[in-house]
C-alpha cells in the first residue's frame, strides 16, 4: 500500500525510509512497531521525534522512548493517558520551529 501511495504521489526518492507495520507483522501500539524505526534508521529511540494526532499513539511512542509531538488540530482536550507529549502543536506550520529548523534549514535526516 505505501509503495503505491509513494509512486502515485511522485514521492519516491524524497524520504530516507518508508516504514510499514507489515515488516514486523504487528500493529500499533505494539513496541515492535516503534522499534522498527530505531532499527531501520539506526538511531536511539531518544533521537527520534515522533508525531501523531492520536493521543494513544503518541503515548505509546513516548513509552518506547521517542520524543513526541502531538498535533492537536481540533483543539481537543487531552485524553486520559499516563504521560503527556513533549510538545503539542496545532498544525504542521509550527513543526520546523519545534524541531529547531529555520525556513532555510539544510536538508538532513528528519525522523517523524
Amino acid at each position: 500500500m505505501l509503495s503505491a501511495v509513494m509512486r502515485d504521489n511522485s514521492l519516491e526518492g524524497i524520504f530516507d525510509a518508508v516504514l510499514s507495520v507489515e515488516e514486523v507483522r504487528a500493529f500499533k501500539p505494539h513496541p515492535s512497531v516503534y522499534r522498527l524505526a530505531s532499527t531501520r534508521l539506526e538511531t536511539a529511540p531518544g533521537d527520534v521525534c515522533f508525531m501523531s494526532s492520536n493521543a494513544w499513539d503518541a503515548f505509546s511512542a513516548k513509552a518506547f522512548g521517542f520524543r513526541v509531538l502531538w498535533c492537536n488540530r481540533f483543539g481537543q482536550e487531552p485524553e486520559r493517558i499516563p504521560a503527556a507529549p513533549d510538545v503539542e502543536i496545532e498544525d504542521l506550520s509550527s513543526l520546523p520551529r519545534c524541531l529547531g529548523l529555520g525556513a532555510s534549514a539544510a536538508a538532513g535526516r528528519l525522523y517523524l
